[in-house]
């Protein structure tokens, strides 16, 4: 343990520290967050529309005589996961040029632009390619408009300049002018390009070719065991595990979600395991590692140990709202070679109950988004929108609480150890 202890902490959390701080990454991390409220909002709505309960659907039915009740979920689709990728592409290139410290609306602009320009609304229904169909072209022309256009931005022959006394808006658009003709006319070179090979619809085509495949990958169940390996292991050595993952797991979630809400809407079963909600109610029980089951488990038998217990006294409450940095910091959980075992093993084990579940029709797929903070149980119900979830999520806490409860015991007798030498040392 020691000698890989070493190994990880001049090999790997070099490396990892650094891609967490990647700039592009980063940005993408942050646009997702901005989106989050709208993608949760966007995903209840479709739940109310599609909710499995006949009398409700039959109550509604009689009230609005007809389904023109689900007007309303339609419309917020429409208002969030219709426009996903249009907005990641402004968002993307905004948040870009802001760490280049070049002007991020402009440059957000100019990426929205390019991202019609490349065909955004050349697709069968002139809506698929702004929804998450579009999703990864968006991501691509985000960061390299922004690029573009940043590097431009900088070149002194590129910039009209305006006589003294021009309003500051003025000046700046002028400023901008050349490099975003520049950048948006090469996003329609390559789209005329492509459709002089008879390949008008771009965003659709790469969908098909790369999207799609790469989506399944990511739906198996060796996918969700590196998932859930990788963002324990970053948090172990006090690198924020979710934070670096979150870009991957976005590009991944909201295909993956409208994927399944489309499924459920025509009467299918949702094609999708592995998504974000997935693993947050799941499989990230009370934060990632599934802390809630250390909360419980040192309830019940680390009364002992007067720190640990001041610190899970202090840590239970954020811990029911899946919010376990006291307890990564303040146990700690970081650089403990006792729970780096259940920490690490626990994710795997609810991973393998959760995939496997679901793969077997005992529990839906989860087509909706509960706010990340959602407490334990109540988030299964509602990403799946049934009462199997729940109960999934419930056998998972039980789960939890006791692989942590023999390592709990371990640590608890290795600090009265340490306590009684220290005792016979001051004696």
């Amino acid at each position: 343990m020691k000698k890989f202890m070493n190994f990880m902490e001049q090999k790997f959390v070099p490396i990892a520290a650094k891609i967490g701080a990647q700039r592009h990454l980063v940005a993408i991390r942050d646009s997702f967050m901005v989106m989050m409220p709208l993608m949760i909002l966007g995903a209840l709505a479709v739940m109310i529309n599609n909710l499995p309960i006949p009398f409700f659907q039959n109550f509604m039915n009689q009230i609005f005589h007809g389904e023109a009740w689900k007007g309303f979920g339609g419309g917020i689709w429409n208002a969030t996961f219709a426009i996903l990728s249009v907005c990641i592409s402004f968002l993307v290139a905004y948040h870009l040029a802001n760490s280049y410290g070049k002007d991020g609306l402009s440059a957000g602009i100019v990426s929205l632009a390019s991202f019609f320009a490349l065909g955004a609304l050349n697709t069968p229904d002139n809506i698929a390619g702004m929804s998450s169909q579009g999703l990864f072209v968006a991501l691509i022309v985000g960061i390299v408009s922004a690029e573009i256009f940043t590097r431009l931005s900088g070149n002194k022959h590129l910039v009209i300049k305006m006589p003294d006394g021009v309003p500051p808006a003025v000046a700046k658009a002028f400023a901008a002018l050349l490099p975003s003709m520049i950048t948006i006319s090469l996003f329609a070179l390559v789209y005329a390009i492509f459709a002089g090979f008879n390949m008008p619809n771009i965003i659709g085509s790469f969908y098909e070719w790369i999207q799609k495949p790469f989506m399944g990958l990511a739906n198996s169940y060796g996918s969700a065991l590196i998932l859930a390996l990788i963002t324990p292991l970053l948090w172990f050595f006090g690198l924020h595990g979710g934070n670096m993952v979150e870009p991957l797991m976005q590009t991944l979630n909201a295909p993956a979600i409208e994927e399944n809400i489309r499924a459920i809407q025509a009467g299918q079963i949702a094609p999708n395991i592995v998504n974000k909600p997935f693993f947050d109610v799941f499989v990230n029980i009370g934060g990632t590692g599934a802390t809630i089951g250390l909360i419980i488990a040192i309830f019940l038998v680390g009364r002992k140990s007067k720190s640990m217990m001041t610190v899970t006294k202090l840590s239970a409450a954020p811990g029911v709202f899946n919010i376990n940095e006291p307890l990564m910091f303040g146990l700690p959980i970081v650089l403990n070679p006792i729970l780096f075992i259940p920490f690490i093993l626990t994710p795997l084990v609810l991973v393998t109950t959760s995939y496997w579940a679901t793969k077997f029709g005992l529990v839906p797929a989860a087509t909706v988004m509960p706010p990340w903070v959602t407490p334990p149980v109540i988030g299964g119900v509602l990403a799946t929108a049934s009462w199997q979830g729940g109960v999934l999520a419930a056998v998972n806490l039980i789960i939890s609480i006791l692989m942590y409860i023999p390592f709990v015991k371990l640590a608890v007798r290795e600090q009265q150890k340490e306590e009684g030498k220290s005792i016979n040392q001051e004696a």
